[in-house]
């Protein structure tokens, strides 16, 4: 059984110095050392030996046994070694070369204008103010002033979800919810901008879903003297501080009276050119005084307080302020148009 034994531990190793892969050890180590490998099959001859014999033969077959284990745990080693080396070299990466720079990302014009503008107000004590893009036809219309068989309603056919929800209009809802979330307390001044949806038709200066910013202040003793001096100077906040603003007589059905606001051209500072069709002014808002069915809607007493709102589109804005022509290259992700603001 000696003999047997020495024979096994000769072939084992022979066997195992010639495994090219995890998975030839795998077997050989079942071959001689499992359940029924040749290892086991020995061993069970221990039965018709002497008791003198027995000790020895065990020891032999405990060194067989470790023998065999070691060269399997010193052969997987090296196969490893040997994997790791080749995949070392094919992925060898030449330090020397040089890098390649991820390009760098910048703020879209329209969030650059939004935050400009936020800016602007937020320097003057307004907040910023938001509400649900998906609103009730009571605060998108009703209460500013615009009842269901009113005619200015006509301006702002939109998408209607059911006949009571409908995607917003305007932003002028977010001014009813923070009126009434003051529960009748002055002062409020905050900017709503955000989201709006109207159904026009996609051209050079109209979309079906475009950004707005509407500012309001409420408290009392507010008169169209403080409207006039907060867009005046926003726009010269926005345009430069040579810009003059004038107000002409509008009508809006939720502010009496209503004004449309014009700034001097940016282009050619008021003396005229084809921008402006020689006028030497651009329209850019419209404002006035919030209309007393307004502010009782809002949860204010007409009697006791008053104030201005005034709304703009912020594309409107971007298109004077940086010459842009088309309102669509705002969001075709044309990267020649995007990068003329990455430098900015």
């Amino acid at each position: 059984m000696k003999e047997r034994l020495e024979a096994l531990r000769e072939e084992a190793l022979r066997e195992l110095a010639e495994a090219g892969d995890p998975a030839r050890l795998n077997d050989l180590r079942v071959k001689y050392l499992g359940k029924k490998g040749a290892l086991t099959e020995i061993l069970r001859g221990m039965g018709g030996l002497t008791a003198e014999e027995r000790p020895v033969v065990g020891r032999i077959a405990n060194e067989v046994r470790a023998a065999i284990e070691g060269m399997i745990e010193e052969k997987l080693r090296q196969l490893r070694e040997e994997e790791t080396a080749r995949r070392l070299k094919a992925e060898t990466v030449d330090v020397t070369l040089p890098g390649r720079k991820p390009p760098a990302g910048a703020i879209h014009p329209l969030t650059r204008v939004t935050r400009e503008i936020e800016d602007v107000f937020l320097g003057m004590g307004y907040t910023i103010a938001e509400g649900p893009e998906v609103e009730t036809d009571f605060f998108n219309f009703e209460a500013l002033n615009l009842p269901k068989d009113h005619p200015a309603r006509d301006m702002q056919d939109s998408f209607y979800i059911t006949d009571e929800i409908l995607l917003r209009t305007q932003t002028s809802p977010v001014q009813i919810r923070a009126m009434r979330a003051m529960n009748g307390r002055t002062p409020l001044k905050i900017i709503c901008p955000g989201k709006v949806y109207r159904r026009d038709d996609d051209d050079a200066t109209h979309s079906f879903q475009f950004n707005q910013v509407e500012g309001l202040v409420v408290d009392r003793n507010i008169r169209m003297s403080d409207l006039k001096g907060t867009l005046l100077e926003f726009a010269r906040a926005m345009f430069g501080p040579q810009t003059r603003i004038r107000l002409r007589p509008s009508f809006f059905p939720f502010t009496e009276p209503s004004v449309e606001v014009d700034v001097t051209c940016v282009q050619c500072g008021g003396s005229g050119c084809r921008m402006c069709k020689h006028t030497g002014w651009l329209e850019i808002l419209g404002a006035g005084m919030v209309h007393p069915r307004v502010l009782e809607y809002g949860g204010y007493d007409p009697n006791e307080v008053s104030g201005f709102a005034f709304g703009l589109g912020i594309e409107r804005v971007a298109l004077l302020k940086y010459g842009v022509d088309d309102i669509r290259n705002f969001y075709l992700n044309d990267m020649r148009f995007l990068r003329q603001f990455a430098r900015m």
